[in-house]
């Protein structure tokens, strides 16, 4: 079915220019949808509903491997934020990617388990309507945590009727689906509920997963504008089974299913409103979002502690604050279209607590540091496009960030018998970002691209106060608040008769020298400057309005700028990324897609010495779809690969080791497991 979206509103405000002052409305179909004319990059696409829902997913956060080039994993429960790889980025879970939902910010700034923490566990899948993402720090509107690039993700405004979906599955798996839409008070309500059951194939540990969405949006023309407002509830608990040492697979101490500490997992809710407002030239929102995380890990065993063992509780409490306002001018100079683009964005987090405690079987022995925060950033942004010909168009963006920020000291004295009162502070930082491309349409089919822009990440403002370690007590250097990156890229896209969608990238994107404030340790670490180049390949082709297919790849260098005796080698930067499918889908009767995602090794130290294996999986899904009645069944990881989803090369020690030995720590992917699913259409 083809959806209606408006080019005035976020996401996808930045891929037109309207003509008037009045809300355009254009036919998208996702991937069929024609950007020659329209993008600024040839990196930047939408993908549309009907490609989700032919999407077999094992985890929500999958979503987003919808965007070219981009890896979603997991080393722990299902309930944790994902892992992301991109353009040469271990992503760990966010801090260079920027995620929007609704308009709402999705990463987490001074996160209790790490900088830009995204966990994408709150959205149903069904109800997402397009994703928009946007590779590089080409963009205005974007900006903190956009060195790679961004995605928006956008909910439906309404459904026809409504769905009952139930689910089942291998390991306890269990899901109930609830959508329906109707009219109310001369608007679109729809409201959908996910309920979801998991127990996992993990030898010793159940992830007994307990997850329950809720979504209530409601929208509707009120005299010349139109609003919309939502209301988001997720809530969550789970075990997991993180990631092991290889010496314990093969002395046969645990197979690759098992687990090392088997009270691991964690607690999390989201609890959000939204409201959306556009009207002619103006857009406006605003969001409060109250989020809670307790989360259980133990990744070196009995490294630190050999009586009581080394896992720690991360904690997060806050409630987040913001809004969007940005105005659209049109207007003629000298013959030629022009418009002006001003937008403005306010964020505050109100961080009641941000701690890490030592625990035992989930129980607190000791406090290693607990903070409160206050995160507050203002942002502006101008961004001008000129059409000089029929086939050359410039886009030049500004953009003004400012982070102000407070941090206090909960904590006390530590279990170490540090006093951490001296890491509390306050402090301030800025940066001016300079954006720009040049377009030319060789054709309606064929157009280049150039690009360049300066984009920033934030850092642990935790990191920017601190004075001691709270380990050892001895002083540490501070972060900066605000480390900027510079991109640049040249493309090419074609589009044929809405049957061929196809570019290529050449990028480049180079990182300051910077400290990192490390979430699972408490303290800072040291990071050198870095450079990343590549290239991108993407085509998608429909043979007819029912068969299509699709092929993806990227390739990217990665290293750290500078010579270092420990060697140049940036640890979990993928070189190699493939993904390619084929997909049918008949209005009435049968559907379904049959996807291949490929990552290859990638070192797991500075000298390349130690690396990952690469990785091969296949997914199905496959089903029938009646008059009421759909039904359908995933075959994931099809070919039963025993491959990782993720390696880290590090220190731990096991009990009964005499000393810490180094060792490559994995995750297995889960083995092949069969989902089927039946839905009744009313």
């Amino acid at each position: 079915m083809k959806k209606r979206i408006f080019f005035l509103l976020a996401p996808l405000s930045q891929l037109a220019v309207a003509q008037s002052n009045t809300i355009e409305t254009v036919e998208v179909e996702g991937r069929q949808s024609n950007l020659v004319g329209k993008a600024i990059s040839a990196s930047e696409g939408v993908i549309g509903s009907k490609e989700i829902a032919l999407r077999p997913l094992l985890r929500t956060g999958e979503v987003l491997e919808l965007v070219p080039g981009m890896v979603v994993t997991q080393h722990s429960g299902t309930g944790k934020a994902n892992q992301y790889f991109l353009r040469g980025f271990n992503l760990d879970h966010g801090t260079d990617f920027a995620n929007f939902v609704d308009g709402m910010p999705v990463n987490m700034r001074s996160h209790g388990h790490g900088q830009g923490y995204t966990d994408l566990n709150f959205i149903i899948p069904e109800t997402v309507s397009t994703v928009a993402y946007k590779k590089g720090a080409y963009y205005a509107d974007v900006g903190d945590f956009s060195g790679a690039g961004s995605a928006h993700i956008k909910t439906l405004d309404e459904l026809d009727g409504g769905r009952l979906g139930l689910s089942a599955g291998k390991d306890g798996y269990q899901r109930l689906l609830l959508l329906n839409g109707f009219h109310l008070v001369g608007g679109n309500t729809i409201v959908a509920v996910e309920a979801n059951r998991y127990d996992g194939p993990w030898s010793g540990v159940q992830e007994d997963l307990e997850k329950t969405n809720v979504l209530l949006k409601h929208a509707q023309n009120i005299g010349k504008g139109r609003l919309k407002v939502a209301l988001m509830a997720y809530d969550n608990q789970w075990s997991s089974a993180d990631q092991i040492p290889a010496r314990a697979v093969q002395q046969g101490l645990i197979s690759e299913l098992g687990v090392i500490d088997d009270s691991l997992g964690g607690e999390s809710s989201r609890y959000s409103v939204n409201v959306d407002w556009t009207q002619g030239a103006w857009t406006a929102s605003a969001y409060l979002i109250d989020y809670d995380l307790n989360l259980w890990s133990n990744f070196t065993y009995f490294l630190d502690d050999e009586t009581n063992g080394d896992q720690f509780e991360q904690v997060d409490k806050r409630r987040v604050y913001g809004g969007q306002l940005n105005y659209l001018q049109e207007t003629q100079w000298v013959g030629r279209s022009v418009s002006n683009r001003f937008g403005a964005d306010l964020r505050i987090d109100d961080i009641d607590e941000v701690g890490l405690y030592q625990t035992q079987k989930r129980q607190r022995l000791g406090v290693k540091r607990s903070n409160a925060l206050e995160e507050t950033s203002v942002g502006l942004y101008w961004e001008n496009r000129i059409f000089w010909t029929d086939q050359l168009r410039t886009v030049l963006g500004a953009r003004y960030d400012y982070l102000d920020f407070e941090v206090q000291d909960r904590a006390g004295i530590n279990q170490n018998g540090i006093n951490l009162g001296v890491n509390g502070g306050t402090g301030d930082d800025d940066l001016f970002s300079l954006k720009g491309s040049i377009i030319y349409s060789l054709s309606e089919e064929w157009e280049v691209y150039a690009s360049a822009g300066q984009g920033f990440h934030s850092n642990d403002v935790r990191g920017a106060t601190i004075n001691i370690d709270p380990d050892s007590g001895d002083a540490i250097n501070t972060v900066d608040p605000l480390v900027r990156s510079f991109g640049y890229e040249a493309g090419v896209r074609a589009f044929f008769h809405e049957r061929l969608n196809a570019s290529i990238a050449l990028w480049s994107l180079d990182l300051d020298s910077e400290l990192l404030f490390v979430g699972d340790a408490g303290n800072t670490e040291a990071s050198r400057a870095s450079e990343r180049q590549g290239i991108e390949l993407t085509a998608y082709y429909h043979f007819n309005e029912h068969w299509s297919v699709d092929l993806e790849y990227a390739y990217t260098d990665a290293e750290f700028r500078d010579s270092a005796p420990e060697g140049n080698e940036i640890p979990g930067a993928i070189e190699q990324v493939l993904q390619a499918g084929i997909s049918a889908d008949f209005s009435d009767g049968w559907f379904g897609s049959l996807r291949l995602r490929h990552f290859g090794d990638r070192p797991l130290i500075e000298d390349g010495s130690v690396s990952s294996d690469d990785s091969t999986i296949w997914n199905l899904r496959a089903g029938y779809r009646g008059d009421n009645w759909t039904v359908y069944a995933d075959v994931l990881n099809l070919s039963d690969s025993d491959a990782h989803d993720v390696d880290y090369f590090y220190e731990s020690r096991l009990r009964g080791e005499a000393n810490a030995v180094e060792d490559i720590h994995y995750h297995v992917i889960e083995p092949r497991t069969v989902r089927v699913s039946l839905e009744y259409r009313y």
